[in-house]
């Protein structure tokens, strides 16, 4: 069986660390917002270029304390890609916020070129999320932001190091929010996440908010949250980080295969916006005959994903927004295509040679 994702892979090509780190942390006997926390702060910080970051307890509680502490409320709108996996959605609604969707493009980002058309007085924000491990045009964007004077979140969770024109993501907006799932490209072994900001003030409220809004124990200068990175995920994630340029160039190696080998007329290999580079987090191909592939694929013991099957303007969850099929047929008939290939590291050459020669023998029966 060839898994879609295969996280034990990672984890066994530096085991030794990542359990010397554990044993570490573990015999300190300091397990909240201590040395690990404020190293991994730092290291993150510095990876990515920005001034601070400040680490929280998911990718989700970076997204909705963003537009908490950038006062995003009731009656605000908040610009994001209709094709977006529904946390980022949830980040603006938590706060009462009403999101507006604006279609992706053939990169399967959002489409800079149409968010103008979207902007009322009411809009705030715009959310601009770095899906599948690509870089939105944050040139567009940020000119959009400054010429409307609107706040920007990046929401930079399948997007781990990865850059547009040079400038590495999570350094654009006001804030950049980062997802640490084990799954992500600086998975953690838990739940875990991170801002990224070059805002001091902000920053600062960050620490506030995640502690119970308090700066001083006991003494709650706001009514906050309790979201707070551990000092053993903080300190495997330490350990992840040191070996991130590693990781995601094996993924990029990945990738450059499978663009080169699979040659079926049935598939549309994931496109490269120019400008951008990719950390691979997914790699996303279309097909109009998804289902056909996907249950050929798994007859031959390959498993896959779809990212994702229902876009949030029609799942039960935001059934109160009054969105109906055909609103966004972009997002739509993409929730229809894609298939996210297997991608892991640790994949052999012999596992990806299965996946290539399965695809391109795969015919059109009808």
């Amino acid at each position: 069986m060839i898994m879609a994702n295969n996280l034990l892979r990672q984890f066994e090509l530096h085991s030794k660390e990542y359990e010397d780190k554990a044993v570490e942390v573990l015999r300190s006997g300091w397990y909240v917002l201590g040395k690990e926390v404020e190293a991994f702060e730092r290291e993150w910080a510095d990876y990515i270029g920005a001034k601070y970051a400040v680490g929280l307890a998911s990718g989700l509680d970076a997204l909705w304390i963003s537009f908490r502490l950038l006062d995003i409320k009731a009656g605000d709108e908040v610009i994001v890609c209709s094709n977006a996996y529904i946390a980022c959605v949830m980040g603006i609604t938590i706060n009462g916020a009403t999101p507006v969707f604006v279609e992706p493009d053939a990169y399967d980002n959002i489409d800079a070129d149409k968010i103008e058309a979207a902007i009322t007085d009411k809009t705030k924000a715009i959310l601009a999320v770095h899906l599948y491990g690509q870089a939105c045009d944050m040139t567009k964007i940020m000119a959009l932001a400054n010429k409307y004077n609107l706040k920007v979140v990046e929401d930079c969770a399948q997007s781990h190091g990865n850059k547009w024109q040079g400038q590495t993501v999570g350094t654009f907006g006001d804030v950049g929010c980062f997802s640490f799932y084990p799954t992500k490209g600086c998975g953690a072994f838990g739940d875990a996440g991170c801002i990224t900001t070059n805002n001091e003030e902000l920053a600062r409220k960050f620490k506030v908010f995640r502690n119970y809004g308090s700066e001083k124990h006991y003494h709650n200068k706001v009514v906050g949250s309790n979201s707070r990175l551990d000092e053993l995920q903080a300190g495997l994630l330490r350990v992840k980080l040191s070996h991130l340029d590693e990781f995601n160039a094996e993924r990029c190696r990945l990738a450059d295969r499978y663009m080169e080998e699979i040659k079926n007329p049935h598939v549309r290999l994931p496109k490269i916006r120019p400008g951008a580079d990719s950390t691979w987090h997914q790699f996303v191909i279309h097909t109009d005959k998804r289902d056909e592939l996907q249950a050929f694929l798994a007859e031959r013991e390959i498993k896959t994903l779809i990212h994702y099957p229902i876009p949030p303007h029609l799942s039960e969850a935001y059934a109160y927004l009054g969105k109906k099929v055909g609103d966004y047929p972009i997002a739509e008939r993409y929730a229809d295509e894609v298939l996210s290939l297997p991608m892991y590291n640790g994949m052999t050459e012999e596992e990806q040679t299965t996946v290539i020669r399965a695809i391109n023998a795969f015919e059109d029966k009808e």
